[in-house]
């Protein structure tokens, strides 16, 4: 899907030109002329860039600016024909990502706009956290979606069936009686009916084991209670 980029410049000339070297590397590019309208679209619109001029109908870019780093993080890159310092460090402090001084070469702003959707991609990338995943032998628990697995096809657990098997797994070839068990995962004094432990440990070999008989994943220790083998 290409990447949708919003130019806000009341110079049409200017934005149509810029509009048509990023069209031309396969961008899709809106142009809004009034500042007001522009920080509108900006607000409610999903876009992945917006160049912002900074002398603007309505709104001036700083204001533009801001408002938008208040909703949105995506890269913003300022464009002004003003060359005083103090303009682009206001505008680097409001937010934006870049600032860039016109006149400028359009195969150049469209290489900073590339470079920086591939730093934000970089980021948000770098900023995504990984499922917490447990994997033994053809089982695979993903504890973040609490689902699991068996030998890639998905098997249906209950909420106490998915705690039980986790904790286990978590804790492999360790031997728990089914009273801790019962405390560990039932979250009660193992004064209650500890059988409930035998039926779900039951009901899970049924989904995870080849051969209930012969369990090759939680194992029972007579006479103690139950251990999952890594």
């Amino acid at each position: 899907m290409s990447k949708r980029i919003l130019i806000i410049e009341d110079e049409i000339e200017i934005a149509e030109l810029e509009r048509d070297y990023l069209e031309i590397d396969g961008f899709e590019v809106e142009i809004e002329t009034d500042g007001s309208k522009g920080l509108k679209k900006g607000l409610e619109d999903n876009f992945d860039l917006i160049i912002l001029d900074l002398m603007l109908p309505s709104v001036n870019g700083f204001e533009i600016c801001k408002s938008l780093r208040e909703e949105t993080d995506i890269p913003i890159i300022m464009v002004s024909a003003r060359r005083d310092d103090i303009d682009k460090i206001r505008g680097l402090g409001l937010g934006a990502d870049d600032y860039m001084t016109k006149p400028f070469s359009p195969s150049e702003l469209v290489a900073r706009v590339k470079a920086h959707l591939n730093r934000y991609e970089r980021l948000i990338g770098s900023g995504k956290k990984e499922n917490d995943i447990i994997e033994v032998r053809g089982i695979r628990i993903d504890r973040t979606a609490r689902r699991v697995f068996i030998d890639g096809q998905e098997k249906s657990f209950t909420t106490k069936e998915f705690d039980l098997l986790t904790f286990l797994a978590e804790n492999p070839n360790r031997v728990f009686t089914k009273e801790e068990l019962f405390t560990e995962i039932w979250d009660m004094e193992s004064i209650g009916d500890i059988a409930t432990v035998t039926v779900h440990i039951k009901k899970i070999r049924e989904k995870i084991e080849k051969d209930t008989s012969n369990p090759q994943y939680i194992e029972t220790i007579w006479g103690v209670g139950y251990r999952f083998k890594n």
